[in-house]
């Protein structure tokens, strides 16, 4: 039975002092801590494996050629894609999504279409897509939320009724709410309407299994530092018909077939859209992530994460003041939070005098902010090397952060 004691050994990162006291870190929504396996791939690479992948016929190119594409596969399997060549390696979430919103508009994308954001998406996924519609003449369409920060499936149903909407772009997990959109049946309506769907995983992916075939959705896309990988690395999946009629995104080397003054030829699924010397180091090691995630498994991911939520949230309810912001009934191990007569950014600095490291601010969502009325939030993102004494700590300098206050 994996013990949550054996997984934090695993993360050196926990074992430090900061300001004097044992770290506390909830802020794995931003970026996940890493394993010691993903850091020794790392070191490895640079250590005795340093090469360019692809072009050499030399040992070190050609074993680095074949983990990299070791990568590839493992990723493949992680996340069920039919193909191999349907998994385009990119810098990270936002870069996926970027990707898409440029070469898919160029294509399926025309002045008057419709394209649907809701109002809890990261701005990775709101500006792409504002870019692409001035380009093409079309409107960007917000799908609203509750109160309890979550979109109303006939709302939804509504506004794509209207018959002009060619994609709908949804987070799996809002990164400041927490809630868990039902991705499988907005995108089975989206498809019903005629139009694509994209979903950000970038925060789902450390917390819950993606299956792009069960969850029968068009791209997908999540980046490798909040699954305890390297930054600089991410995924986009999207269907191989889709992608086989997209132009490419960059150009330059690998990325073609042959080149002359006159005309150039692009290559096939992946490298179509892989220009460039990619981060081998990163995406090398992405593998060892993966390795790691498989090993602790999505069962004791969930239960772990959601006993964790459940006290955290019965703890913090506690403390005269405090509001949680977003109470879907369906959440991940996220909390936003205010507390009345407090700045956010002043509780942040008084909690990591403290040892306790969280988010403050409007987390990339500030038409979410907008929306529930509040300049910024702070936020506790917990993961799997959390424990319930993490949760203490974080009540205990709450309340002394309300007396300074």
């Amino acid at each position: 039975m994996i013990k949550n004691d054996d997984i934090r050994a695993q993360f050196p990162a926990l074992d430090q002092l900061v300001h004097g006291q044992s770290l506390v870190y909830l802020d794995s929504g931003a970026s996940a801590l890493k394993p010691q396996c993903v850091i020794d791939a790392l070191s490895q690479h640079y250590s005795k494996e340093t090469a360019n992948v692809h072009r050499g016929i030399h040992y070190l190119s050609a074993q680095g050629t074949q983990k990299y594409e070791a990568s590839r596969k493992a990723a493949q399997s992680f996340i069920n894609a039919p193909h191999e060549h349907e998994v385009i390696f990119t810098s990270g979430t936002t870069d996926g999504i970027n990707l898409v919103a440029y070469s898919w508009s160029e294509v399926f994308l025309k002045e008057g279409d419709e394209i649907l954001i809701s109002t809890m998406e990261h701005h990775s996924n709101i500006v792409p897509w504002q870019i692409a519609a001035e380009r093409k003449g079309a409107k960007i369409v917000e799908i609203p939320v509750t109160d309890k920060g979550e979109i109303d499936p006939s709302v939804y149903e509504g506004l794509l009724k209207s018959g002009n909407v060619k994609m709908v772009a949804m987070t799996h997990i809002s990164n400041t709410l927490g809630t868990i959109n039902p991705i499988k049946e907005f995108a089975k309506m989206a498809h019903e309407a005629g139009a694509h769907f994209l979903v950000d995983a970038a925060q789902s992916v450390a917390h819950t299994r993606l299956d792009v075939e069960k969850l029968d959705v068009d791209f997908l896309v999540f980046g490798a530092h909040k699954m305890f990988g390297p930054t600089g690395v991410g995924i986009l999946w999207g269907r191989e018909e889709l992608l086989n009629q997209m132009p490419p995104y960059r150009s330059g080397g690998a990325m073609i077939k042959e080149v002359t003054l006159e005309k150039t030829t692009y290559n096939d699924l992946p490298e179509k859209f892989e220009a460039g010397t990619p981060h081998i180091a990163g995406v090398n090691c992405l593998k060892s992530a993966i390795d790691f995630m498989n090993s602790v498994g999505y069962d004791f991911i969930a239960q772990h994460e959601s006993e964790l939520l459940s006290y955290a949230e019965t703890e913090l309810r506690k403390i005269e003041g405090l509001r949680i912001i977003g109470e879907a009934d369906n959440k991940a191990s996220v909390i936003s939070f205010v507390i009345e007569g407090t700045h956010p950014h002043d509780l942040g600095m008084i909690l990591d005098e403290q040892g306790v490291a969280i988010r403050t601010g409007h987390h990339c969502t500030q038409p979410l902010m907008k929306r529930f009325n509040v300049p910024a939030t702070a936020r506790a993102s917990f993961s799997l090397y959390n424990n319930k004494e993490d949760v203490d700590r974080l009540v205990s300098a709450l309340k002394k952060a309300k007396e300074l206050l």
